[in-house]
């Protein structure tokens, strides 16, 4: 039997993201509210794997709340450097500052003389009934780095990446357009066919 979620707490204080997780379950009627409105920690990433941050984030926010709750762990993992920053990817930022991570990341790549820049963004969502029931739906795409930072649109790394089948960056993409192969999306349709199709 599918879980009756009407409301459902994400355990981000990335307005990016939520707004992005909005937008993406806006069709379903369920009220979405950030950690961030209702006060609540930023839970430490201590696990070694995006599921199990994910899981972390959710099931700890859901216990402490009552209501079902989110957490979503993603990523970037570029080849050449070994699948760096990965898990990592947000405390890669200095400060959450990606316009520095991106130089850095950029300069990383050129240093390793490597004519690789294939990468895949990852994305393990966990959604927790705060009866004890945790719900994984993972998502991946796969693509490269752009030699240079393009577009104004997306958050984080989007910039940077141009995936498989584009010319252009996540940031140069439409919100719809992205929506629909990021990462994200597609953890989210497999979301939304489990939980509210």
């Amino acid at each position: 039997m599918k879980p009756v979620v009407s409301k459902i707490l994400v355990a981000s204080h990335n307005q990016g993201k939520i707004k992005e997780i909005r937008d993406m379950l806006a069709p379903f009627n369920v009220e979405v509210v950030s950690a961030d409105e209702l006060r609540m920690p930023d839970v430490p990433e201590t696990g070694h794997a995006f599921v199990e941050n994910a899981k972390l984030k959710a099931e700890t926010l859901a216990h402490m709340s009552g209501f079902f709750a989110l957490g979503d762990d993603s990523g970037l993992c570029v080849k050449c450097l070994g699948g760096k920053p990965g898990v990592l990817s947000a405390r890669y930022a200095p400060n959450r500052d990606f316009d520095k991570a991106m130089d850095m990341l950029l300069d990383e790549i050129k240093q390793t003389g490597s004519a690789d820049r294939s990468a895949y963004f990852e994305c393990v969502l966990a959604l927790a009934d705060p009866q004890g029931k945790t719900y994984v739906f993972e998502g991946k795409v796969e693509g490269k780095i752009a030699e240079k930072k393009a577009g104004k649109k997306g958050f984080g790394y989007d910039p940077i990446f141009v995936p498989d089948g584009f010319d252009k960056t996540f940031a140069e993409l439409g919100e719809e357009e992205k929506n629909k192969i990021s990462h994200r999306g597609r953890a989210f349709q497999k979301l939304i066919q489990e939980i509210f199709a």
